[in-house]
């Protein structure tokens, strides 16, 4: 796979740093706005980019490029998206996918005419421990509660509250906690249980985005709360609780490190079936794959999974509309 990267970000650089690592993955070039360019050349250097561009377009009609990563803020991911699509490139793009299903099924039929690849780049759902874990559900079974938490004190929340707006805060770029921490906690749910009856979001609002909220998840047979929040700080865990024992874990529901099964008759076991320290590694591994072999089965079975995801963060928006 020969990627394009464009964008500059906190997580182009995180996605830098464990690139190398990753079999059959060649940086071809990567692409920022004019006043990213220092960034641009600086990385290009540092991790041995080839190209750098100051327009997106040259990078999608690039020959040795073959693969576009989108990384820009969520609110620009449909239109690059579209145009790396629309110069006969494979897409990557980050979490969330788009803004709305209509959006989503547009540039899947546009990947389908060209047949091209087009994934949502989101970490918990192609880690080892995530698989493992649903695997473990049958242990303790049946299960009626769940609860997740991603909370992480924002780097940029000190700003904020000064009033220097990153686009992770800025609801017209799409920003907020919903969009940015606890989307980890919707693929999550989704990829364990599937699509939830009813949804419901409680936000804590201010200067008009949620810098942290409680997203209610009914099913028939069980609840979930999933709990984000970049505004606030704790050391995060996660439980499944069953009638037979609990799978529970601590930290970003982005990450899973390690996971223990607690059966109730007090048999404890600790799990870790990560193959990287990176948490973006096993995602990009299962790029690379997809897209080199051409995979359009799992390809499509990604896509369902993000539209069932977009399906609950829409109902999710809509319902704090509704109140």
């Amino acid at each position: 796979m020969k990627l394009g990267i464009i964008g500059s970000g906190k997580i182009v650089h995180d996605f830098l740093t464990t690139a190398a690592k990753i079999k059959g993955l060649e940086l071809a070039a990567i692409s920022t706005t004019k006043r990213s360019q220092p960034i641009a050349k600086d990385l290009a250097k540092q991790y041995n980019i080839k190209e750098v561009f100051a327009d997106n377009g040259q990078l999608c009609h690039d020959e040795n490029v073959d693969t576009v990563y989108v990384a820009v803020p969520n609110s620009l991911h449909y239109e690059i998206v579209k145009e790396a699509l629309l110069a006969g490139k494979n897409v990557i793009c980050e979490k969330p996918y788009v803004e709305t299903v209509a959006q989503a099924e547009e540039l899947k039929e546009i990947a389908d005419k060209k047949d091209l690849i087009i994934v949502e780049a989101i970490t918990n759902i192609h880690l080892p421990n995530f698989k493992a874990i649903k695997q473990q559900l049958a242990e303790i079974a049946p299960i009626h509660i769940i609860s997740l938490n991603y909370t992480q004190y924002s780097s940029r929340y000190d700003d904020f509250l000064q009033g220097k707006i990153a686009p992770v805060f800025d609801p017209a770029k799409d920003g907020g906690t919903l969009t940015d921490l606890n989307i980890y906690n919707i693929h999550l749910a989704v990829g364990l249980f599937g699509k939830p009856e009813k949804v419901q979001y409680y936000p804590v609002m201010q200067k008009q985005v949620d810098t942290s909220g409680i997203l209610n998840l009914v099913y028939p047979d069980k609840q979930a709360v999933l709990i984000a929040a970049k505004d606030s700080y704790t050391t995060p865990r996660s439980f499944i609780e069953g009638e037979k024992g609990t799978i529970y874990f601590d930290g970003s529901t982005g990450v899973i490190k390690n996971f223990t099964v607690e059966h109730r008759n007090g048999d404890d076991s600790e799990f870790n079936f990560n193959e990287f320290d990176h948490r973006m590694a096993s995602e990009f591994r299962d790029f690379v794959k997809i897209i080199d072999t051409h995979d359009t089965q799992k390809a499509k079975d990604l896509y369902e999974h993000s539209i069932a995801v977009m399906d609950v963060l829409a109902k999710a928006k809509q319902s704090v509309s509704n109140n």
